[in-house]
């Protein structure tokens, strides 16, 4: 590799906070490693972290509350087979890291010790850089992060008098990871993470309706100029207006359009989890087993694709080192392959995808999403619209419920409006949107040509453990999906 490569440039931030302050260098690494593997072992691997984080939330026209905090520690691990041993520490040093070591290597198979099987030594592997380095938490001053959030506030209540609250959240992560294997590899990433929250709520004659935005990326704090700030009071107070205005939701069976970008969500939760590994591996999705065969119409395509520049769901590395991949799940309808960590590709005989993810040091990596979303087809959006002679459009989705054995999925739908006649009509309000991912995918008969991303607020939860992803897809038009609805 080149002295320039970013790969070393990152590597050599990971060993100034993550080694040197405690007097490690990759000969302590190479100890501990050697220590697991005194008993028969398959795989093992070190996992460093150093987080810093902040956040300044505002309320009533306040800055009321504020929170800084620094997390660091490794996390050891040990494969035999389809086991794992883990052990993790706060307490960065060569004791504690052979402590950990000699935890973990008690899952060894029984019998005398095995051969050491540690690469003689580490070396680092090149990967491509996917965004910057600066550390976003110390981008902005304290009083300018303060003044940013009541310049937010001020545009937000500028728009419409009938905006009465106005919540916002400013938070920072800079997050440094360094992972040494037993393969001999040895690989690091820098993680700068920022985010805005708003919420509004807007009355009227004595009805209160609330509106919510935002957006952030890999990126430093100079990312939400005034244009950024502008467009997410927009989209905030719009929502609590259209929301003042919505009627009761009809239930029953109709043909539901999608809007693009953060509607993907759906198809993260009602499908994508179905396409992980791990689930699949044990037979628990359903999706088990159907590799080759047709699960959705003709013309959908759902990619996980971690490569993004500065997108909130990726990764130069995975939290096992290796490089994220643009994975083709669902290719016109056929399903192609699932999403992998190590331990499930190897079970399953099939190939990495670059896609172990974990907390933090304190947690196991599993296979999960990074960005996933549906890829555009041919239809005009609007042609869409017009297609419809009676259903319901959704924009924008709120909390919802997903089995993943199953695929049966619960929505709410935060902002939606009725179709009439080739229109969009009447805005309606508490509706809910119940279905079955898999059937889902079979239902949809038009695609836009509008696929677009979230704006970089989502954040996944599996098995205890919460990442930052993206999702996306275009304008859907889908038919016969069911709206549980207030409407007598």
């Amino acid at each position: 590799m080149k002295p320039t490569d970013p790969s070393l440039e990152r590597l050599a931030a990971a060993r100034t906070l993550l080694l040197q302050p405690f007097g490690l260098e990759e000969a302590n690494l190479q100890r501990a490693l050697a220590s697991v593997f005194e008993h028969r072992t398959d795989y093992a691997d070190l996992y460093f972290q150093y987080t810093r984080s902040e956040s300044y939330s505002l309320e009533e026209g306040i800055v009321k509350s504020g929170s800084f905090g620094i997390d660091q520690g490794v996390g050891v691990r040990a494969v035999v087979d389809d086991k794992t041993a883990f052990s993790y520490s706060d307490d960065i040093s060569e004791e504690a890291l052979l402590q950990a070591a000699h935890t973990v290597r008690s899952i060894a198979r029984s019998g005398s010790a095995g051969r050491i099987r540690v690469a003689p030594q580490l070396a680092p592997r090149s990967h491509r850089p996917l965004y910057g380095t600066d550390d976003p938490v110390a981008s902005l001053g304290a009083a300018a992060k303060v003044q940013l959030l009541e310049r937010l506030e001020r545009m937000a209540r500028a728009r419409d008098p009938r905006v009465r609250q106005v919540m916002a959240t400013l938070a920072s992560e800079y997050d440094v990871i360094l992972v040494a294997r037993s393969d001999g590899l040895i690989a690091s990433d820098v993680r700068p993470l920022v985010r805005v929250s708003l919420t509004v709520i807007a009355e009227q004659a004595g009805r209160r309706e609330q509106g919510f935005s935002g957006g952030g990326g890999r990126d430093d704090l100079a990312f939400f100029n005034d244009e950024r700030l502008q467009e997410y009071a927009r989209q905030a107070v719009d929502m609590a207006l259209v929301n003042l205005q919505a009627r009761s939701a009809p239930a029953g069976q109709t043909t539901v359009v999608l809007g693009p970008g953060w509607p993907g969500i759906l198809l993260h939760e009602a499908i994508g989890h179905g396409l992980e590994g791990d689930f699949n591996r044990k037979g628990s999705s359903a999706f088990a087993g159907r590799i080759g065969k047709r699960v959705a119409a003709r013309g959908v395509t759902v990619v996980d694709d971690g490569t993004v520049p500065g997108r909130r769901g990726s990764l130069a590395i995975d939290d096992e080192g290796n490089p994220t991949s643009r994975t083709v799940l669902i290719e016109d309808g056929i399903l192609r392959g699932y999403m992998q960590d190590s331990l499930n590709a190897r079970l399953m005989k099939t190939s990495l995808t670059g896609n172990a993810r974990r907390e933090s040091f304190a947690s196991l990596p599993m296979p999960r999403m990074t960005n996933t979303c549906m890829l555009s087809g041919d239809a005009d959006p609007d042609e869409i619209i017009r297609s419809v002679k009676k259903g319901v459009y959704a924009t924008n989705f709120g909390g919802g419920q997903v089995d993943i054995t199953n695929g049966k999925f619960v929505f709410s739908m935060a902002e939606a409006y009725l179709i009439e006649n080739g229109q969009i009509g009447a805005p309606i309000k508490g509706a809910t949107l119940i279905g079955n991912g898999p059937d889902a995918l079979t239902r949809v008969s038009m695609i836009g040509n509008d696929l677009r991303m979230d704006a970089g607020i989502g954040t996944c939860g599996k098995d205890g453990q919460s990442v930052p992803v993206g999702v996306g897809q275009p304008t859907l038009r889908i038919e016969g999906l069911t709206v549980g609805g207030t409407a007598g």
